[in-house]
């Protein structure tokens, strides 16, 4: 393999040269990105220059380096974020990691890298940053006078049964907390390691302080590999969901997102093969492509599936107004116009076909309680 030398080039002057990209390139070599999901790794939308690999005429054979996971540690000033969005169901949420490893390429929370200096592409995936004093923070903030209770959120923005919560058990010891102040929570994950905490999360069940909620895109193991690269496969979600529920925990199985062309055809066997698993309800979500994410799903669309890329962008658009992407509220979850309305009424169709509700039983506060705190003489008398 030839040289190749990197250069920073204004987004300006990127803009204004056809020469610069007729002597760069942006994708990044297969060899370096297996078992990522992203194609590139252009910089963030809040960058003065763009690097890219350009050849520098010498010959000489050298090793590329992979792009393999690093692991940032930081001490968070507050853990638990909160959101007014008429669109979610609930009011905060926890997020103990920052980017994710299980690459999934439509994730919308890439964008979120680019406030780090990250790229959204390959950097997502492979620059990730644990809070590491994510449960002291959430014991400090669940002490404070006045705090009303209501379920926290887990796993909406990153997956926190990624790969790297078998080192960090953040997610453990998140619960831990949330179990001593019988505090209500709700978890949505692809990751199976979330079985490691089975023993936490039904004891908080038994008192209806705890429900999961199991994303399965697809139950086809290539477009799942392709889609998810190092999420578990198909088959291993719905033991998970067996499993969860076999421990008594509430299970909503979430098919998100429905991409047309892609898995939309999908939509009955998904539901139903959640609800054979157990699941008691389920939901669904379509395909959303905010900011980079739609260039990088892009990418990956005409790199993996070329015959059909024009006629699923088209259809992605047509439930977003002609606009790869439209973030009203009301609309951005599920889209509108017609293909928006028949994927609405074959979910719901095989909801009903499969007993499946809307939602899960709403989770207890009354039960919230302040322990004492370690050292505290008290203590001695629970």
């Amino acid at each position: 393999m030839c040289r190749i030398a990197f250069v920073l080039v204004l987004f300006q002057s990127l803009a204004m040269s056809d020469d610069v990209f007729s002597q760069t390139t942006l994708k990044i070599d297969e060899t370096r990105r297996k078992a990522r999901g992203a194609l590139t790794n252009f910089s963030g939308r809040y960058e003065e220059s763009e690097r890219v690999e350009t050849h520098d005429d010498w010959d000489i054979e050298e090793d590329r380096m992979a792009f393999k996971t690093h692991v940032e540690e930081e001490h968070a000033k507050s853990i638990i974020t909160r959101n007014s969005s008429p669109d979610l169901p609930f009011d905060r949420s926890i997020n103990p990691y920052r980017g994710c490893e299980h690459g999934c390429i439509y994730c919308f929370a890439r964008p979120t890298h680019a406030y780090l200096g990250y790229s959204p592409g390959l950097d997502f995936e492979t620059k990730l940053i644990a809070k590491v004093n994510a449960a002291e923070l959430l014991d400090k903030e669940l002490r404070r006078r006045g705090y009303p209770v209501a379920p926290i959120a887990i796993g909406t923005n990153t997956d926190p049964y990624q790969p790297i919560e078998k080192q960090y058990q953040l997610m453990r010891h998140i619960l831990e907390v949330l179990r001593a102040f019988q505090h209500p929570v709700t978890v949505v994950t692809k990751g199976t390691l979330i079985e490691r905490d089975v023993d936490i999360l039904a004891d908080m069940a038994t008192n209806g302080l705890a429900q999961v909620g199991v994303s399965v895109t697809s139950l086809d193991p290539r477009i799942s590999r392709l889609m998810e690269p190092r999420a578990p496969v198909p088959n291993r979600r719905l033991a998970l969901i067996e499993r969860l529920t076999r421990a008594g925990i509430p299970v909503r199985v979430m098919m998100a997102p429905v991409v047309p062309g892609i898995n939309d055809h999908e939509i009955e066997r998904i539901l139903g093969s959640g609800a054979q698993a157990g699941a008691t309800a389920a939901s669904w979500i379509s395909l959303r492509l905010p900011l980079e994410v739609s260039e990088l799903f892009q990418e990956w669309l005409n790199a993996h599936f070329p015959d059909r890329a024009k006629k699923v962008m088209s259809q992605v658009r047509d439930m977003h107004g002609g606009k790869d992407y439209d973030p009203e509220w009301g609309k951005r979850m599920r889209g509108e116009g017609h293909f928006a309305e028949i994927m609405s009424h074959r979910a719901a169709l095989a909801m009903r076909r499969n007993g499946l509700s809307k939602s899960l039983p709403a989770l207890r506060t009354d039960l919230f309680t302040v322990p004492f705190e370690q050292g505290n003489q008290l203590s001695l008398f629970e």
